[in-house]
């Protein structure tokens, strides 16, 4: 109801403004009437004189100079009127006035130049009122009632003489007099049309215009921003990959001199995973915002409890909150909500971040508050707090506050975080809201509707801590990376066919059955191969040499959202590199169980 009270709120300001534009039209317009009101009258009188009373000629002359006058007083005043102490109804009142009574002088020349002895001034009446007539057309038809009463007034005494006066040349004038009235009706409508459109496509384009530039000032401002972030942003995604480079050298340095111990070797790989961890955190936040632009982010909507959420985040935020020394609450509810309980949780896990990121001392609180069959869930810091000028640009892309250049903390991320959480949250249709004073902490409030409980399913047996050996088909045409993933999967037991194309693969595969049973469960391709190939091509080449949809898994280290898009609509399982290797475990569980 709201949306078409708005619409229709948007149509009566379109029409009036449309209205008004046309009322600007008619005065600007009305000059050519004014112009021939001035000049006209002479002639008239020259040709008239002798035949018509001259103190009747002369007064009538004088009227219609007077009100020409009064008319062109009234166009300057309106023109030089401030647009915004415009009355357009009056406006619009006293020009169709004035130009009725003016049309009723000229009107009055067909009554008293109604001259049945001198056939020629008869018809000379004629000419002049046809004249009159049809040039007012164009000028006064940007306001109908103007037009139409003015032709009216005009040619209503002539027509009467002609009725009066009863001989049959006369009703043939009279028919003449009623089909110029008919086709000038008919011409000033088409005319106020076209007006009509034209100022309504006017505005149009206006709008067009001026949406094209806001859009155009919003993308250069994007860019500009991108840019100075990936400037400052380098330095961020340069440091981790340092610390591996050295990492992985001190290892091969270790291993050459053959001294390498285990717990030397599991420190080193935890470090080194610390990193990778590290550098894909960055990744990631990139990888969010791609997919949500591709639209392949699927919702799948439940009523979540809101009490094993919150219990998890109370869990999850515990260890950081001690590490920092800050007031952890949680102030727990009963309440079940509906929303997709992934994409909530990631909007509530973005939140809460930025809450413990700019929270030097105080507290960070995660509470609940009913709204009228919904709930608000408020994330609250006593942090560094936003200032208003920042407000309106906190959920852009590439957005870091509290931060320069030269004073960049890594842990900060890419400025993705908010960004997310505003779009994340329009695909599920929930409301943010943000309230925060520089210095006085932040607010960040998300509207989820509520919403029936669901009786708690039952836990799922336990998986089996024996991992099953599987045949893997693997196909990247990076060597280095091939030999990484062949690696990892061959020390977890399974057997691996690997090429870098899906022919070559399939060769070593061939290879193998010649020698014996060499059953795949699982394909595990790259997106992007050599010679414009891609693993959705690999996979159909693999699964048609086997002779079976085997299940498959596509990496990538593509964020483009048509890349995403290309990939989901093949509904193979979809990895982004770089992959932890406790995702790819789940990742091949989760395909081949």
């Amino acid at each position: 109801m709201q949306s078409y009270l708005k619409a229709e709120g948007g149509g009566r300001q379109r029409d009036a403004r449309t209205h008004d534009a046309l009322v600007g039209l008619l005065y600007r317009q009305s000059y050519a009437v004014l112009f021939a009101n001035l000049v006209i009258p002479a002639p008239v009188a020259y040709v008239l004189w002798g035949a018509v009373p001259d103190a009747l000629l002369l007064g009538w002359v004088a009227l219609i100079f007077a009100l020409t006058l009064v008319r062109i007083g009234l166009s300057r005043r309106y023109f030089t009127a401030g647009t915004a102490t415009l009355d357009t109804p009056a406006w619009t009142r006293s020009f169709t006035v004035l130009s009725w009574l003016s049309s009723a002088l000229w009107g009055a020349l067909g009554w008293f130049g109604f001259l049945p002895d001198a056939p020629h001034l008869l018809a000379f009446v004629c000419i002049v009122f046809t004249g009159m007539s049809c040039g007012a057309v164009p000028s006064l038809s940007a306001y109908p009632p103007a037009y139409a009463g003015s032709l009216v007034a005009m040619l209503a005494p002539f027509m009467l003489r002609c009725l009066l006066a009863g001989e049959a040349i006369y009703h043939v004038y009279l028919a003449f007099a009623l089909c110029l009235i008919g086709a000038n009706l008919y011409y000033s409508r088409i005319t106020y049309r076209t007006l009509r459109e034209s100022v309504r496509l006017r505005f149009e384009n206006l709008a067009l215009i001026g949406d094209l530039e806001q859009e155009r000032d919003k993308a250069q401002a994007a860019d500009r921003a991108k840019s100075r972030f990936l400037a400052a942003a380098s330095h961020d995604l340069r440091q981790p990959i340092h610390a591996l480079s050295l990492f992985v050298a001190a290892l091969g340095a270790m291993a050459q001199r053959g001294d390498l111990r285990a717990d030397e070797a599991r420190g080193i790989a935890d470090r080194l995973r610390a990193v990778v961890g590290n550098v894909s955190g960055l990744l990631n936040g990139l990888l969010d915002i791609s997919r949500l632009d591709a639209g392949v982010v699927a919702v799948s909507r439940e009523p979540v409890s809101l009490a094993r959420l919150f219990d998890d985040l109370r869990h999850q935020y515990a260890a950081q909150a001690q590490e920092r020394g800050l007031d952890w609450q949680v102030v727990g509810s009963r309440v079940w909500v509906d929303s997709d309980p992934v994409l909530l949780k990631r909007i509530l896990d973005n939140l809460l971040s930025n809450a413990f990121r700019y929270t030097r001392h105080g507290r960070v609180l995660l509470g609940v508050r009913r709204r009228a069959g919904q709930v608000e869930i408020q994330v609250i810091d006593t942090g560094l707090g936003i200032a208003a000028e920042q407000q309106a640009v906190v959920f852009d892309e590439f957005v870091q506050l509290h931060t320069s250049g030269h004073d960049r903390d890594r842990e900060q991320g890419l400025g993705l975080g908010l960004a997310i959480v505003r779009r994340t949250a329009d695909l599920l249709g929930h409301e943010v809201k943000l309230h925060s004073r520089a210095g006085r902490g932040t607010r960040f409030s998300l509207r989820v509707p509520l919403a029936v409980p669901t009786v708690p399913a039952k836990p799922m047996p336990a998986a089996s801590a024996t991992r099953t050996a599987l045949g893997i088909v693997v196909v990247d045409d990076e060597r280095d990376v091939l030999d990484a993933v062949g690696r990892l999967l061959q020390v977890w037991g399974h057997r691996v066919y690997a090429g870098r194309s899906a022919q070559e693969a399939r060769d070593v595969h061939a290879a193998a059955l010649r020698t014996g049973q060499a059953p795949v469960h699982l394909i595990i391709a790259d997106h992007h191969l050599g010679d414009g190939h891609n693993g959705v091509e690999a996979i159909g080449i693999l699964q048609r040499h086997l002779g079976a949809a085997v299940p498959a898994i596509i990496l990538t280290g593509d964020t483009s959202p048509q890349g995403l898009k290309d990939i989901a609509i093949s509904g193979h399982r979809l990895l982004h590199k770089p992959v932890d290797s406790d995702d790819l475990e789940a990742a091949i569980d989760a395909a081949s169980g």
